[in-house]
This record gives structure tokens, C-alpha cells and sequence, in this order.
């Protein structure tokens, strides 16, 4: 198990974990859920925001405590 934070540019990873009090609601309704799978699109040059595709079609930048929180499975 890893989280978000900790994958490169192009990687996909399917949720497995999250914290839904560490969460904001409005990831949570664009599809961060787990059984989606994310993708890493872009990383900030100073490594926050996180720039993610997930499955359903959603796009989002997270910043790095909230990537922390999510559990994914490569």
C-alpha cells in the first residue's frame, strides 16, 4: 500500500483507503472514492498541488496532506 502523494507523473492506482473526516466533501463527490482509479497527470514544480484524473471522468488538484490521506493500491 502507498498513497497519493507518493506516486510519479503517469501513474495509476486504484483507492483502496481514505479518511472521510481528513477529506474535503466536494473530492468525495467528484469520485475520490475508493474502488476508483486515479491517475498522477501533473505534479507542481514544488511538489503541491497534485494534479489527478480519476475513472469517472473527474479532474482534480489535491494538495499534498489531503494525497497523504488516500490509500492507494498500484
Amino acid at each position: 500500500m502507498t498513497t497519493i502523494d507518493l506516486l510519479k507523473i503517469g501513474q495509476k492506482a486504484t483507492i483502496i483507503n481514505l479518511d472521510v473526516e481528513k477529506i474535503p466533501l466536494k473530492l468525495l463527490e467528484m469520485g475520490c472514492l475508493p474502488g476508483n482509479e486515479v491517475e498522477v497527470l501533473q505534479i507542481a514544480p514544488l511538489g503541491d498541488p497534485i494534479y489527478l484524473n480519476i475513472n469517472n471522468g473527474s479532474h482534480l488538484a489535491i494538495r499534498i496532506e489531503t494525497a497523504r490521506e488516500i490509500e492507494v493500491e498500484i
